[in-house]
Formats: structure tokens, C-alpha cells, sequence
């Protein structure tokens, strides 16, 4: 536990020497590493999201490819296409973006949504089709998609499904005041854009997603983890409420954050702290309640706030 919490400690470092201030954030896409999910992280532009996508992307010795969505971008510059030889009569694979183990999809919701649904094959089964050819993408895989609000213009909404594959969500937000001084007084200081360096390897990168089986999750917690997401199905302001996946994430979340604390074990502590994250993008509400200004996360805490927590043992 101690060597996965000292490199997990040296990614944290890495990337908190240029995104001063989001450590948080910064745990939370440590946390969907261990776990094997993609992140999503949605805030208004200049507030560091491709700067924590690309630090966690180049922190690790793994393959790094970098897709950005325009309006005009191809679903096969996504997953790539084939083209025909006439010196050998054959047809030669051209990769997309997509077939490298860490892929920076930046301002995800500015292309359109038949472009956005090339990934969701790769996100859900770790392969692209290609021409009709099936091909396994490398391991690990992780994309690490950012996003700017809806309301914001030349953005399109992403589909429920392409949502639903997100493992969780990241809001950095604005810094506070003493927060921006640290991030003036570092910016004054640079001649260029700070380098990102490698600091674990594709293997032991790897060993972190394996250590996570190793973790327990007591019958309390999953009872405590359906209740949550039952509790979503029957709420009046809920269109769409959390699916099995939604719940298996939420469990995964939790195990990821016990890992990360030097715990076998899952406490409700974990899943209460994870769940925002995980399951506020997977939720839909009524459009008459989304106009009353409730979101996914004040739903959330109202849900957690009303169910009993069970006793940690």
C-alpha cells in the first residue's frame, strides 16, 4: 500500500507544480486512473482543464495522442481509416487518434454529435472498427476528454450514452484569491509553458489498476450504494436516474479512494465522497426543474443528506 501511495504522491507532485490549487481535481483523475475509467472535465475556458488532462497524460510513461474537436472533424479522424496500395495491392491501416493509451479528446462538445459517438466503442469495449476490421487499443487506455459549458457558443450537447461512459466528472472552478497570487507569482517566473515530466512507467501503471481487486467492499456499502441509486429511480424530479453502470462506478470510485488512503477497505466515507462526481453527469432531471436552477449535484446531496449511513466495521 505504502509504494502505491508514494507513486500515486509523485503523480499528485508532477502535475500540482504547474495547476496550483487543484489538488482535489488532481486526486479525483488519480483516482479514475486506479480504477480504469475516462474523465470528463467540464468548466468555463482558461481554468486549467487541458493543463490537468495533459499533466496526468505525460506524468505517465504511456503512449500519448491528442484529438481536437473542431466542428468539421471525421469520425474516422477518431478511429482512422484505410486506404488502398497500389504497390501491394493491399489495404494499409492510417490509426486515428484514438490508438495511443492516453488520449487527450480536448473541448470534446464542440464537434458534432455523429463524430462524438466515435468513441463510445472504444471507451465502452477498448477497440475500434475500422473498415470492418475489429482492432484492440493499447493497455492501459484512458481518455481524458474537457468540455465548456453548454450555455457557451459553438457547443454541442454530448449524447446521454456518450455521458454515461464518462467514469466520472471533474469541475476545476475559480481559484480564490491567495490561490491566483500563487499561480501570478509562478507564471512570472516562466520563460515558456512548464514541462510535464514522466514519472511512472506503463508497468507499474498497470500494477496500480490491479491492486484495486485487492480491495473489500462489505454487503453494508453495496446495500448503501443501490439504496443511493434506488433512491434516484423513485425521485420526482428525476428523468433519467442512475443505471447499474452508473452504481458499479460508484463502487469502483470508492474502492479507487480507499486504495489512494492506504485502505483494503471500502468505508461509507468513500462512496459518499465519490459519488458526485460519479453519478451527477449520469443524471437527467425534468426540464421544468433544470429551469428552477436544480443540477445533478443538488439533487445528490439531498439524496445522500436523507438516507441513514450504515456503521463502518
Amino acid at each position: 500500500m505504502s509504494d502505491i501511495q508514494t507513486k500515486a504522491a509523485m503523480i499528485t507532485q508532477n502535475i500540482s507544480q504547474v495547476l496550483l490549487g487543484k489538488e482535489k481535481a488532481i486526486d479525483l483523475a488519480l483516482i479514475a486512473l486506479v480504477c480504469g475509467g475516462h474523465v470528463l472535465i467540464e468548466d468555463a475556458p482558461g481554468l486549467g482543464k487541458t493543463t490537468l488532462a495533459t499533466g496526468l497524460a505525460k506524468s505517465l510513461g504511456c503512449s500519448f495522442g491528442r484529438i481536437q474537436f473542431t466542428p468539421d472533424l471525421l469520425p474516422s479522424d477518431i478511429t482512422g481509416f484505410t486506404i488502398y496500395d497500389i504497390n501491394t495491392g493491399q489495404k494499409t491501416l492510417c490509426p486515428g487518434g484514438v490508438m495511443h493509451q492516453v488520449v487527450l479528446a480536448d473541448e470534446i462538445n464542440r464537434t458534432s454529435p455523429k463524430t462524438q459517438s466515435a468513441l463510445l466503442e472504444a471507451m465502452q469495449e477498448y477497440q475500434v472498427t475500422v473498415d470492418g476490421q475489429t482492432i484492440d487499443l493499447p493497455q492501459p487506455f484512458m481518455v481524458l476528454a474537457t468540455q465548456n459549458p453548454l450555455e457557451f457558443a459553438g457547443t454541442y450537447p454530448l449524447p446521454e450514452a456518450q455521458l454515461d461512459r464518462f467514469f466520472m466528472r471533474i469541475h476545476l472552478g475559480y481559484p480564490s484569491i491567495d490561490e491566483e497570487i500563487d499561480i501570478l507569482s509562478h507564471h512570472q517566473l516562466l520563460n515558456k509553458e512548464a514541462e510535464f515530466s514522466t514519472v511512472i512507467s506503463v508497468n507499474e501503471v498497470l500494477q496500480l489498476q490491479q491492486a484495486i481487486h485487492e480491495i473489500t467492499v462489505s454487503l453494508a456499502v453495496k446495500q448503501y450504494i443501490s439504496k443511493i441509486a434506488a433512491a434516484t429511480r423513485q425521485h420526482k424530479e428525476i428523468e433519467l436516474p442512475i443505471s447499474p453502470r452508473g452504481s458499479i462506478a460508484l463502487m469502483r470510485a470508492a474502492m479507487g479512494r480507499a486504495l489512494l488512503n492506504g485502505r483494503t477497505y471500502v468505508l461509507p466515507d468513500d462512496v459518499q465522497d465519490m459519488a458526485e462526481a460519479v453519478l451527477s453527469h449520469r443524471l437527467g432531471l425534468y426540464p421544468a426543474y433544470l429551469a428552477k436552477k436544480r443540477t445533478g449535484e443538488i439533487l445528490l446531496r439531498e439524496i445522500l443528506a436523507a438516507l441513514p449511513v450504515p456503521a463502518a466495521r
